[in-house]
């Protein structure tokens, strides 16, 4: 079983969606000891955003020339990881009401007709189904459904949307959120609560 862990954070050590990533994978390293885990930190090693060039090679076997580019081979190993993956773990914090622009950087380079979704004759399929994916997310405000600011929450399901149009129907959510209200004294609070959830899982 392969699992694939993603970070997107860019506050390091004090990140709470990397403190929940992380714990996520602990977790399905205790249930599954043989677990094979490639992690992937977005902001350590950033995939470029999509340009012209790589537009061109999205899931075709690189030229010669192609795979001494670095940043197309880049490319090709996101997707390749994604395909082979039978979990991921995400941790995606909030940047402005939407995801990193890292992820979604990734997000372009794994979302590719003919490999991971086509166009049929009933419209679109899927093509990334039987996978398990479990969203580690953050945000400093409140913007759940049912909340005054839910229009403004562009993260979660934005990812959902993603995921489910490329096939993926098992999608977990494991959410802090409020971890900057009442001067981020609850933080803390927040975590533990988090944790308990994946501690479950």
């Amino acid at each position: 079983m392969k699992l694939l862990h993603i970070d997107s954070s860019i506050l390091g050590g004090y990140s709470a969606t990397r403190q929940l990533s992380v714990a996520i994978v602990d977790r399905y390293r205790q249930k599954h000891p043989d677990l094979d885990v490639i992690s992937l930190d977005l902001a350590a090693n950033p995939l470029p955003h999509l340009d012209g060039e790589a537009l061109s090679f999205l899931g075709k076997d690189l030229t010669e020339d192609a795979a001494s580019n670095k940043d197309l081979v880049a490319g090709a190993k996101a997707l390749s990881d994604f395909k082979e993956a039978d979990i991921l773990v995400l941790g995606v914090p909030m940047y402005n009401f939407g995801i990193p622009s890292q992820l979604k950087a990734w997000i372009d380079r794994i979302a590719i007709a003919g490999q991971t979704f086509r166009y049929g004759a009933n419209g679109v399929e899927g093509l990334a189904g039987g996978k398990t994916v479990i969203l580690a997310v953050a945000r400093g405000g409140i913007y759940s459904e049912g909340t005054p600011q839910a229009a403004f929450e562009h993260q979660v399901t934005y990812l959902k949307a993603v995921f489910g149009f490329l096939g993926v129907t098992d999608v977990k959510v494991i959410e802090a959120e409020g971890l900057a209200v009442n001067g981020g004294n609850d933080r803390p609070r927040i975590l533990a609560e988090a944790e308990s959830v994946i501690a479950a899982l």
